[in-house]
């Protein structure tokens, strides 16, 4: 499964999380794969998360990356 499809199977489930705030599609620095984005308001220590709440480095095979952007301001 592509990172794409991935994305689309757990978008609903990573939207409901604590912190986060969009998912995407982007590609990893070093490799240039396709990867699973997902922006939070900030990072958190996975000890003080729940571990309901702890985003998974992998979905479906694709490597999944958290961005921090901060609260989203409507421009």
């Amino acid at each position: 499964m592509d990172a794409s499809q991935a994305r689309s199977l757990h978008e609903d489930r990573l939207m409901k999380l604590a912190n986060v705030t969009g998912v995407g599609i982007g590609k990893d620095d070093h490799s240039g794969a396709d990867v699973i984005v997902v922006f939070v308001t900030r990072k958190v220590p996975r000890d003080r998360l729940r571990d309901e709440d702890v985003i998974p480095e992998v979905l479906e095979g694709a490597p999944v990356r958290v961005l921090a952007i901060g609260e989203p301001a409507a421009q």
